[in-house]
């Protein structure tokens, strides 16, 4: 059999390295870990990249997918892990990054009648690995959330106007991993009400009353996660970000707060 060229690995004479290169898109099934199932099987979306040196011509993509689908029928959290380890070897490359996105779901109460409603979060993995030095792990979690304007409340006597919006939570962990849920209710407590999937009229009117006596500004809400993370010890890094999606303005608002604890 002739053999084949491989055009990948000839050389460039641009002298230009490249960051970040590899496959996205990918589909695959992933377990991940419930606090009250204790797992919980769902659909990630997934990223494989390592760096190239300016000197080759191109990098192997049918060895990122390889790599992938050594784990055969699904991954979990441990295998995720080793994944940009693997790629360093296989690619023989210096740095790997791997991004993994994937719906949560859990049972969510109603908080007068207890009615039962699904809610999804968004929720990524990112590992970085580099030869010779110690990798990292990233969690974000987007939870939506209810605010409610305190300036409008103030000025106004018929009422307030409030939205809905996001709060894109990112940690990094000192210890052993805190518990997606628990992330969750802790950022739900933060602003000014809780989502819910489904209610009925005596939620709507709790859900309603409880917001407007708990106003906040994006501003405060920020500051009440970054004030609530800090009290625990198990993260080394966080970074909080709060978008509403105003219901006066033709304009989201916007506030960021990030801190290294290590």
């Amino acid at each position: 059999m002739k053999e084949l060229r491989d055009t990948q690995s000839e050389h460039d004479s641009r002298h230009v390295s490249i960051d970040r290169v590899g496959v996205r898109d990918i589909r695959y099934p992933i377990v991940v870990s419930d606090k009250e199932n204790r797992t919980q099987s769902t659909v990630a979306t997934i990223a494989l990249m390592v760096d190239l040196p300016q000197q080759y011509k191109g990098t192997h993509m049918s060895r990122f997918i390889e790599a992938l689908h050594e784990h055969q029928r699904y991954l979990d959290v441990h295998s995720a892990v080793r994944l940009p380890n693997r790629l360093l070897k296989k690619l023989s490359a210096q740095r790997a990054h791997v991004e993994i996105d994937f719906p949560f779901f859990r049972l969510k109460k109603a908080p007068v009648t207890g009615m039962e409603g699904m809610m999804n979060y968004d929720v990524r993995f990112e590992i970085d690995a580099e030869r010779g030095k110690e990798g990292s792990f990233t969690l974000t979690i987007r939870v939506p959330i209810t605010t409610l304007c305190p300036c409008s409340k103030a000025m106004s006597d018929r009422g307030a106007h409030n939205q809905r919006g996001i709060v894109t939570y990112s940690v990094r962990f000192s210890g052993p991993p805190v518990w997606i849920e628990d992330i969750i209710d802790m950022i739900e407590q933060c602003g000014s009400c809780q989502l819910y999937s489904l209610l009925k009229r005596p939620d709507e009117k709790h859900v309603t009353d409880y917001a407007y006596a708990h106003p906040v500004f994006v501003e405060d809400l920020v500051r009440n996660v970054a004030v609530a993370t800090e009290r625990h010890n198990a993260f080394s890094w966080y970074r909080v970000e709060a978008e509403n999606f105003e219901s006066i303005h033709n304009h989201n608002a916007y506030a960021m707060v990030e801190r290294d604890l290590s």
